[in-house]
């Protein structure tokens, strides 16, 4: 499945540009959707920021992005990085003293703050202290009264930046240009451009009872690990989130509870609403999924039936990302290289090293019907051939009753 999302590029007064904005689109129709904002929002964010390998609507110093009401209020941005993201207050917002208490908590955390679609309302004023971009819709405000806000502003001393929106020729850019702008964007410059992304997307009733847990007054943060270990979709979203919510890792990962601790018990919630609002209606599983979650418990049980002190969730991670490739039609390799996972385990996925990477040999001779090969390894490694298969079998039934919940 793929994710789409329409960037619009952001340009200082010397034409260069400084970021663009994210505009969510579900298709290559170059156009909003008949969506609800938030939904939007949601779907925006987790498909670009947490969809598989390097995102080009992502590569630019920073990405403008749409919050609505309600995930302001609820602090949303704050699960993403301040250094990559200006948070861009819509103009359907409502000017409450809720709003305005989150927009000071998100300006005292150093986010830059845009109010976009500015309408001039003095309910409006007690925001700008802090806001840090204006952006003024010349085509609405009509470009003389827009021009004129400008002007005044800087007069007073005012060192708050503006950006003209909608700017369509060279004649609004030089008007605007000449009363002190900052920022500009419109059709004279660029149209927004269509991005598509390879996305991989969880299972609608598992996202809903990892939903549901998280919503407890005291979560259960093993049921947590458990849901989300269950879902190859979710499992790598997870990696995706922690390596975008933290500034810098103190070692790499190699277990979903190592991520959970990590990102705490609010980032966590912050994850799991995120994907939930993004994906209230998603198909189950194809045969893929399948296969990630029986190859992951195969080497989980593999690994445990060894005795040798490898924890059966690094060899679980091993068998579960290892069709990572298929599953998102890009090189494993590069995929790998977004989750900072450790050189064991890496290596396992890659080069079938070490011990983890003997339990996938194992698992691909079974589904190979390569019995000779089967033979030779499940020897080497102190197996009989029976034990293995009757682990795959175990496997099976483990995955069956999963699909029985």
């Amino acid at each position: 499945m793929y994710a789409y999302v329409a960037r619009q590029p952001i340009l200082n007064r010397k034409k260069q540009t400084i970021g663009y904005e994210l505009l969510f689109r579900d298709g290559e129709t170059n156009a909003f959707p008949d969506m609800e904002a938030n939904q939007a929002t949601c779907r925006l964010l987790v498909e670009n920021f947490m969809s598989a390998g390097s995102n080009p609507a992502l590569e630019s110093p920073r990405s403008f992005i749409n919050f609505p009401q309600e995930s302001l209020i609820s602090l949303v941005p704050t699960a993403f990085p301040k250094r990559k993201i200006v948070v861009e207050v819509l103009e359907t917002c409502i000017p409450n003293d809720e709003l305005f208490s989150a927009i000071k908590h998100l300006h005292r955390m150093g986010y830059i703050i845009a109010l976009d679609d500015f309408s001039l309302d003095a309910e409006w004023d007690r925001f700008l202290p802090y806001s840090h971009i204006v952006k003024l819709d010349i085509m609405q405000l009509g470009i003389d009264v827009a021009c004129d806000y400008v002007k005044k502003k800087k007069q007073q001393g005012c060192k708050r930046h503006y950006l003209a929106e909608r700017v369509e020729t060279y004649e609004e850019f030089e008007q605007a240009f000449q009363v002190g702008f900052h920022f500009y964007q419109g059709y004279f410059f660029s149209k927004p451009q269509i991005i598509k992304n390879r996305v991989v997307k969880p299972e609608e009733v598992l996202t809903m009872q990892l939903f549901q847990e998280v919503c407890r007054e005291d979560v259960n943060f093993t049921r947590v690990e458990q849901l989300i270990a269950q879902d190859v979709s979710l499992s790598y979203q997870l990696l995706k989130f922690v390596n975008t919510a933290s500034v810098r890792l103190e070692k790499p990962i190699s277990s979903f509870k190592q991520a959970l601790v990590y990102l705490g018990e609010e980032q966590i919630k912050m994850f799991v609403t995120l994907v939930a609002t993004a994906h209230a209606a998603i198909n189950k599983p194809k045969e893929l999924y399948k296969q990630s979650l029986v190859k992951g418990r195969f080497c989980e049980l593999m690994i445990c039936r060894c005795q040798n002190g490898t924890p059966g969730q690094q060899a679980f991670i091993v068998g579960l990302f290892s069709l990572l490739d298929a599953l998102l039609d890009r090189k494993l390799d590069d995929v790998l290289e977004q989750l900072s996972l450790t050189d064991e385990i890496e290596q396992a996925i890659l080069l079938r090293a070490g011990l983890l990477g003997s339990m996938l040999e194992l698992y691909e001779s079974i589904k190979s019907g390569d019995w000779e090969q089967l033979d030779k390894t499940s020897r080497l490694l102190g197996f009989s051939p029976k034990t293995v298969e009757k682990t795959y079998q175990e496997a099976e039934t483990w995955y069956q009753a999963i699909l029985a919940k």
